[in-house]
């Protein structure tokens, strides 16, 4: 599928921020970035999930005239660090759960023979997992989750790959000297992991969710190592930042996972 009719001469095109993995340029009404082997893959399960009701993500609108992958705009604010205090709201952590497991249950049905994914495929294989499920992925409208952006690097996982990353970013699960974290006390952030997981559903247990941040931590630290000696030294500090948020999951665990009202 082609896109030619996005291309209107003298549309100007915007750099777009947010995200980690960046590239993302805005054309009109569309979002176009660098097509990889794995875009047709991605345009399909757009399509998919448009058809299971997940509205709120992009619509997949094949590539340009330039073969960049192409996809409709999400209006709204993608919110960058240093968060607003807003999104550590109550609200916003129930909106993010329901929207993930939405997600979940509509990629469950999606067929993955011959998929080409950017991400590996991660066992056990329950979903299609975002990898990136973050608020700087996140679009709001008056404060309410209207759209989720970046999903290139999707690719089929168990539903805790997602859910630890986002309760790592939104609980948060990470060191109070992290900048990019709210202060608050363990108590609270026990709470929150609680409120996250319950909103989320499917029984997901906050001890299995915080033993899979552990695991998903260390994992970012090795990719982000291994970008960073491809080239990408802006990114190198980054690697201790998760392996540091790691141990302090780790030590923290009884703490974090108890039931506070």
């Amino acid at each position: 599928m082609n896109d030619h009719s996005a291309n209107a001469v003298g549309e100007q095109e915007e750099a777009l921020p947010g995200g980690n993995m960046g590239g993302a340029t805005r054309v009109g009404a569309t979002v176009r970035r660098g097509a990889g082997a794995w875009s047709p893959t991605i345009q399909r399960l757009l399509r998919h999930l448009h058809e299971r009701g997940v509205t709120w993500a992009p619509q997949p609108l094949g590539t340009d005239e330039h073969g960049r992958d192409s996809v409709s705009y999400l209006p709204g604010i993608v919110p960058q660090y240093p968060l607003p205090d807003w999104i550590w709201s109550d609200g916003v952590l129930t909106e993010a759960g329901r929207h993930l497991a939405q997600l979940h249950e509509a990629s469950a049905s999606f067929d993955t023979v011959g998929g080409v994914w950017q991400f590996p495929v991660r066992q056990p294989a329950e979903v299609i997992c975002h990898n990136d499920f973050a608020p700087y992925n996140m679009v709001f409208t008056d404060r309410r989750l209207t759209g989720v952006i970046d999903w290139d690097t999707a690719s089929p996982g168990p539903r805790s790959w997602d859910l630890a990353y986002l309760a790592y970013r939104l609980v948060p699960l990470a060191h109070p000297d992290n900048g990019d974290a709210i202060n608050s006390d363990l108590g609270e952030r026990a709470r929150r992991l609680r409120v996250l997981c319950n909103a989320y559903g499917s029984g997901q247990d906050p001890a299995h969710v915080l033993q899979v941040a552990v695991h998903r931590l260390h994992d970012l630290a090795a990719f982000t190592e291994a970008r960073a000696d491809q080239g990408q030294e802006d990114i190198r500090s980054h690697v201790g930042l998760y392996r540091r948020d790691a141990r302090w999951i780790t030590a923290h665990a009884d703490q974090l996972d108890r039931d506070v009202a």
